[in-house]
């Protein structure tokens, strides 16, 4: 056996899911992590400035009410505070701005509190820059301007460390998600591989083995029992096959072992021979002969529409007449008709062996009567042919349409019959997308559609 060679990884079903649910993954993390980011960063800037208005805001009405401390605390670590009058003097600042002068002449126009970016302003013996509220009040002093602003720098190191975190671990988070599908989806495609190896291991003649079917009931299961159902087709074709060619070879082996030794004995004795009495038997073999290749020169071209003449519009009532007239000049046996207008589409050759061979059959087992019915109803055509005979016993009702199928266990090879009639039937009904059913014990009924 070929070993199978493991297949590269954009090329494997494992693979490719791999690696598509794992880029699908991380591009969702890496849109996340953005929308994270700048949520954090907004979240923080807005709860600095909440605190900052909210301060600035007490500022200036302690300073109205000459309540303002020289020392501004209660501001946060990393914000600034100051008050500074008209003529620029300070009159309070945060620990971080005492002795600095001020640190903006900027003056709001309106009533509340107005933002402003500053940079560069003094932090001890550093300086950064500030998202600044200003607000203009009156003091006892006169005019001033508060002053109050958190240091960008806290939001952007929040966010800085955040970005650093996701770095970090997206990309371990993606590796572990990736080892993870690869896992599961390994674990998922194992009931496929079992099903392809041990499809791979069958050889033509082990079309009795089966797939294995997990009990997992999904697609995975739905495929092995559509598997399965297949082998076994192609099993039942293949038993079909092997005895198709056993019975064909034996019904064309009986009249050529005629043929040799009704000519080997006129041979051995050609004085008293009777060569007329040996031609008709070999006359009959020959037809016996011609009549069987020909039943299965048919069937084997029956499903191959090639070169086939397109169908046209055939009366059928005239090909059940013409076929009743000749089944009558060649039995005993009466055959009655009831016949009424019934135009197909088709071919009529086959449409005269299909009605041919019913009414051989009929004729074959009938014991003195066999009667013909051709109706049309509701667009659809039905042709029923039945005899007085036996007919057809219980246990055989499902095979009585195979080929090469007769009703005696011993398979008499006397009767006149190919054991193809049946058969022939059933395929040219289906072929003209119709049906043949044994509708009672000795009544065959052929449905077609009307033209």
């Amino acid at each position: 056996m070929t070993r199978r060679l493991p297949l590269p990884l954009t090329r494997s079903v494992r693979g490719r899911t791999t690696l598509s649910a794992t880029l699908v993954v991380v591009l969702a993390l890496a849109v996340g992590s953005a929308v994270l980011v700048t949520t954090l960063n907004h979240s923080l800037t807005r709860a600095a400035d909440d605190q900052a208005q909210t301060r600035v805001l007490d500022l200036a009405a302690q300073a109205a009410a000459g309540e303002l401390p020289a020392t501004v605390r209660g501001i946060g670590d990393d914000s600034l505070a100051q008050v500074v009058g008209s003529d620029g003097r300070v009159l309070a600042a945060s620990d971080s701005l005492v002795g600095a002068p001020a640190v903006s002449s900027f003056v709001p126009d309106g009533t509340g509190p107005v933002d402003r970016t500053m940079r560069n302003l003094p932090d001890d013996e550093e300086s950064e820059d500030y998202r600044v509220w200003a607000l203009r009040t009156d003091t006892p002093q006169g005019p001033a301007v508060v002053y109050v602003g958190p240091s960008l720098e806290q939001a952007q190191e929040a966010t800085t460390q955040l970005v650093r975190t996701l770095f970090v671990g997206l990309p371990l988070l993606a590796l572990g998600l990736a080892w993870l599908i690869w896992l599961v989806v390994g674990r998922a495609l194992r009931p496929v591989e079992a099903i392809r190896h041990e499809v791979a291991s069958m050889g033509a003649r082990q079309l009795d083995r089966r797939v294995p079917v997990p009990d997992t009931e999904d697609e995975v299961a739905a495929l092995a029992r559509t598997m399965n159902q297949m082998l076994a087709r192609l099993e039942t074709a293949e038993a079909r096959e092997r005895a198709f060619l056993a019975n064909a070879s034996h019904d064309l082996q009986s009249p050529l072992t005629v043929f040799r030794t009704e000519l080997e004995v006129a041979l051995a004795h050609p004085d008293v021979a009777d060569w007329s009495a040996t031609a008709r038997t070999l006359q009959a073999e020959g037809g016996r002969m011609e009549s069987l290749v020909q039943d299965l020169l048919y069937l084997a071209t029956s499903a191959e529409p090639v070169n086939r003449p397109r169908p046209g519009l055939v009366d059928l009532d005239d090909v059940v007449q013409e076929e009743v007239t000749r089944a009558r000049s060649s039995t005993a046996v009466g055959v009655g008709t009831r016949v009424t207008a019934a135009p197909v589409r088709g071919h009529r050759d086959d449409l005269a062996r299909m009605v041919r061979n019913l009414l051989d059959n009929a004729v074959r087992h009938a014991v003195s009567r066999v009667e013909v019915t051709l109706v049309e109803d509701a667009g659809t055509v039905t042709l029923s042919v039945e005899d007085d005979g036996p007919g057809v016993p219980d246990e055989h009702r499902d095979r009585v349409f195979d080929r090469f199928f007769r009703g005696d266990p011993a398979r008499d090879r006397s009767s006149p019959g190919t054991g193809l009639g049946l058969a022939i039937v059933r395929a040219v009904a289906e072929e003209h997308r119709g049906s043949v059913d044994l509708a009672g014990p000795a009544r065959f009924e052929v449905t077609l559609p009307t033209a």
